[in-house]
């Protein structure tokens, strides 16, 4: 056993103390004293309100009061993306019970009374309870363009939330409108109404999410974030409506806004992607992300934090010598040779041609080689995101958090335009952008819209690769389930038909109990099975 394996179990004892916090999932309202003194605040004293919608996003310890110990998943919406592609098809662990996120892979979460259930609610409900104080006390009309940055702020991170809950709770897309998805808390919803609020049709949140979002892009106009990527300005704006607009399959103004989006930012060049990165706020293609830094809580506490469970290079961690994280063989065995993704897992050796194969280092007078002393345990390991500092083994996890890179936007483009009928224009954006970027030799022979959907469906399952997005794009097209015959513990190497009930999320026991409004949950089906 490795020193740093030790720092894991110190790391256990020396976690920080959680937030005292009363928790209303679905927000609330803010006291008329706090309203008063906010509105009376001169604009530049409500900059801590904003900084804190972006600081709850990797809030550590959010319920742990609730759920009565430290959960270390509990690390905000990172966790909630290891949750998301825990749940699909592409991204198996181990079946370790230092695995945190085992319960997703095995979909025993699936329930009413699941902390995991409680976390997604909260954290998405929390954060936009957060931006509804906001909201409430700017005046609509304000002329003040700071008044007004904060406001589309504000709009923009709800928006945010509601892509993510009407996407956890329900199926989305055509033939999906009049489902019901999730309840619909604004600024101006009364507190006396919290408790009776029923659950929103797909389309009334969509709707919502749209008018939220085109709303901010008009305030957030002039606002300049002056290089702090943590936060939301026009540019990413105009990305979440292109989420929106491509999951309610409003295919011409997806594109549009997806090439708003992109403007001024480049991809990751095959150079910089030859290594494992993906942990700075500085690249270029990261249009948004969680700036985190050395002083973060989830940081402090050594090991409930994204770095910890995700990158394979840390020198302070579960992976990979208590779970790693893998691609699914079969999905990585169709990238290419010469693709420079291939790379960012490891091969059949336990090798990458992304790492520095000459590492050593030297532990109680014996000399351990980059394999031995990261403790990798099968192939396909996850070598994409880097540690901190690009140092290996370094044991402080302050890695940043991708939300948002120029490639997703790209990908999303592409796949509205031909689903528009523009094949021809799709097929363009996708060849330039993956011969420039990430494999020279690339072309495709898709030319129908349904065939080009399914090729960038594939180059988002590769390029997007444990950022949160396998599970959505898997619902959203309506796309099986398929684990059999891979590199998946034997006992959740299952298959799902399309649409199977199981891949929602069941709404918490303790908001079913507190309102009244929500007559039926989502429906309770048996744990699959191989």
């Amino acid at each position: 056993m490795k020193a740093k394996k030790y720092c894991l179990i110190a790391a256990v004892l020396l976690v920080a103390a959680a937030c005292d916090m009363k928790i209303n999932p679905e927000g609330g309202t803010i006291t008329g004293e706090q309203k008063d003194q906010l509105a009376a605040a001169e604009p530049g004293k409500m900059q801590s309100e904003i900084n804190g919608l972006y600081a709850k996003l990797i809030q550590v310890g959010s319920i742990s009061a609730w759920a009565g110990s430290d959960r270390h998943y509990d690390f905000g919406y990172p966790a909630a993306c290891m949750m998301f592609d825990a749940s699909g098809m592409d991204a198996p662990s181990e079946n370790s019970g230092y695995n945190w996120f085992l319960p997703q892979q095995q979909y025993t979460d699936r329930a009413a009374n699941s902390a995991n259930s409680y976390f997604l609610w909260n954290l998405f409900y929390s954060h936009a309870k957060g931006a509804n104080d906001i909201i409430r006390v700017i005046d609509p009309d304000t002329d003040d363009p700071t008044l007004r940055a904060y406001l589309g702020q504000a709009l923009a991170a709800r928006a945010f939330d509601y892509e993510h809950l009407v996407q956890i709770y329900q199926f989305t897309g055509k033939g999906r409108e009049n489902d019901l998805a999730i309840p619909i808390v604004t600024e101006r919803t009364p507190a006396d109404s919290i408790n009776n609020n029923p659950r929103a049709t797909v389309a009334s949140v969509h709707q919502f999410i749209i008018d939220d979002l085109t709303r901010a892009i008009s305030l957030l106009t002039d606002f300049d974030r002056r290089g702090r990527k943590e936060c939301i300005n026009r540019q990413v704006a105009y990305g979440l409506r292109a989420r929106a607009n491509l999951l309610a399959e409003r295919w011409d103004s997806a594109a549009a806004d997806a090439r708003r989006a992109i403007a001024g930012n480049t991809p990751y060049t095959i150079a910089e992607v030859s290594k494992p990165a993906f942990n700075n706020i500085a690249a270029d293609a990261w249009i948004w992300g969680c700036a985190i830094t050395e002083n973060n809580d989830a940081v402090l506490t050594g090991i409930i934090n994204f770095p910890a469970h995700m990158c394979s290079l840390t020198g302070n961690g579960y992976s990979p010598g208590f779970a790693g994280r893998y691609i699914n063989k079969n999905l990585w065995e169709q990238i290419p040779d010469d693709d420079v993704r291939k790379g960012w897992w490891t091969d059949t050796t336990l090798l990458s041609p992304h790492l520095d194969a000459t590492w050593t280092i030297t532990y109680n007078g014996e000399k351990y080689n980059l394999v031995d002393w990261f403790q990798f345990q099968a192939p396909y390991l996850n070598v994409k995101f880097g540690p901190y500092q690009d140092i290996y083994n370094n044991p402080t996890n302050a890695c940043d958090f991708p939300l948002m890179r120029v490639e997703e936007m790209i990908l999303l483009r592409a796949e509205a335009l031909a689903m528009s009928g523009n094949t021809t224009e799709a097929s363009q954006i996708l060849t330039d952008f993956i011969t420039a970027y990430r494999q020279p030799s690339y072309t495709t022979a898709a030319t129908t819209p349904e065939d080009l959907r399914d090729e960038i469906w594939f180059q988002r399952r590769v390029e997007l690769w444990g950022e949160g997005f396998s599970l959505f794009d898997l619902k959203r097209l309506k796309k099986p389930l398929l684990r059999a015959n891979a590199n998946y513990p034997g006992n959740v190497s299952f298959d799902l038909p399309a649409e199977a009930p199981i891949l929602l999320w069941l709404i918490p026991e303790s908001e079913i109990n507190a309102n009244r409004g929500i007559q039926e949950n989502n429906p309770v089906v048996p744990v699959p099975h191989p």
